[in-house]
């Protein structure tokens, strides 16, 4: 195998597609490290296992030798991506995408490689652009090409507005291959439309056209939609130990090993070897998924975190004890030491109404008792209420 091949192996694992091999292969032929692009707007603070997906691809590419390039999409940031949205999406202020951006950068360092990684803030060239410029970088593509996107043609198609200044983001997002001259572009399999755009552009700008990998949308826990703070199905990279280490043993065993291949460290040969050992019957699926999860949880904390978060979960799941480190929330005696009222204060439910559902299903354990009542006010005093299979509380009423 050459050293391209072996390249080439590692920078295919777990993509969804890659436009085009050829040129991948050529780029790689001429010995230089490729700029590598991937851009971040800072529309949320906090990450996710799904947000990592990509930053792992970059973390191979730098093992590799090339450049990556951590574009902080802070200008088009105060556009609104629309890209998978039914509507358009609110853009931000100046203040939240820098304040978003400082949380991105602390966070991504856990993956990537300070050392080896440009940051980048694309309000450099695009905020320099005058109206004349802008105009300029509009002709150059048609409104024909853009409702070739398929949230756009499906909003005109239902008749659902489509603003203007839309159609701008992926030209923007185009130009910074432009600006940046980069190799290849990356993201995830819901920015195809925006990379194929900014290859567009490199050729119409004279610029060696950039090659394209999109990476699989990561399933959430419940391993139906993709991972998103909006479906409460996601693993954020700054919870605390327990809550990942949790959350990962509580993903199917058929999800693990989708994790597997898209998070974790290990060489594919060696999960697939695992694999063969489970359905063997060699190693419990319980303990491939503790690896999992163990893995998580050091890369993002600490081995020791892990450690400690194992053993605090097979002492609650396995043991049926109660974990040290469950949150606290203290209440006064009335309406608000009702069980749909503190549930929702501590944070354990979204709303009133999904505690009352969950108690009516027999989720809610007070001090070890099955709790249906929806009503009645705790007294004052302490209790260990258990929400589910993996949610606990210490509740102080006074």
């Amino acid at each position: 195998m050459t050293d391209i091949d072996r390249q080439m192996a590692t920078i295919k694992r777990g993509v969804a597609e890659l436009i085009d091999e050829k040129e991948l292969r050529k780029k790689i032929a001429r010995g230089k490290p490729l700029r590598i692009k991937v851009g971040f707007d800072p529309t949320a603070p906090d990450l996710h296992l799904g947000h990592t997906v990509v930053m792992h691809k970059m973390r191979h590419f730098q093992e590799l030798g090339h450049h990556v390039i951590f574009l902080i999409g802070d200008f088009t940031g105060r556009i609104g991506d629309p890209s998978g949205r039914s509507e358009t999406r609110p853009p931000l202020t100046e203040e939240q995408v820098m304040a978003n951006a400082e949380t991105y950068k602390k966070q991504v360092f856990k993956i990537l490689d300070p050392e080896k990684t440009e940051v980048a803030f694309n309000s450099a060239w695009l905020g320099k652009m005058d109206a004349t410029d802008f105009i300029k970088l509009a002709s150059s593509y048609t409104v024909a090409r853009m409702m070739e996107r398929d949230d756009f043609e499906k909003r005109f198609r239902e008749q659902r507005p489509i603003s203007i200044h839309e159609f701008l983001y992926p030209l923007c997002q185009g130009y910074d291959s432009v600006a940046l001259k980069s190799d290849v572009e990356m993201g995830g399999t819901d920015q195809k439309f925006n990379l194929l755009v900014g290859r567009n552009l490199q050729a119409h700008y004279g610029i060696e056209s950039q090659c394209i990998l999109t990476m699989p949308l990561l399933e959430g826990t419940d391993g139906v939609r993709k991972m998103s703070k909006s479906y409460g199905n996601y693993i954020g990279i700054d919870e605390a130990p327990s809550e990942i280490f949790g959350k990962v043993m509580a993903v199917s065993d058929e999800l693990m090993w989708r994790y597997y291949e898209l998070l974790s460290s290990k060489s594919l040969e060696d999960i697939a070897s695992l694999k063969e050992r489970v359905a063997g019957g060699d190693v419990h699926p319980k303990a491939a998924k503790e690896a999992l999860a163990h893995e998580m949880v050091s890369r993002y904390h600490s081995p020791k975190d892990a450690d400690e978060a194992q053993q605090g979960f097979n002492a609650v799941f396995a043991g049926g004890g109660v974990p040290d480190d469950m949150p606290e929330h203290q209440c006064q005696n009335g309406e608000d030491s009702t069980p749909p009222v503190f549930l929702e204060a501590a944070g354990l439910v979204k709303s009133r109404g999904e505690a009352k559902r969950l108690m009516k299903e027999g989720a809610l354990a007070i001090d070890g008792q099955r709790c249906e009542d929806a009503i009645s006010p705790l007294p004052a005093g302490e209790y260990v209420v258990k929400l589910g299979k993996k949610r606990f509380l210490k509740l102080t009423v006074r």
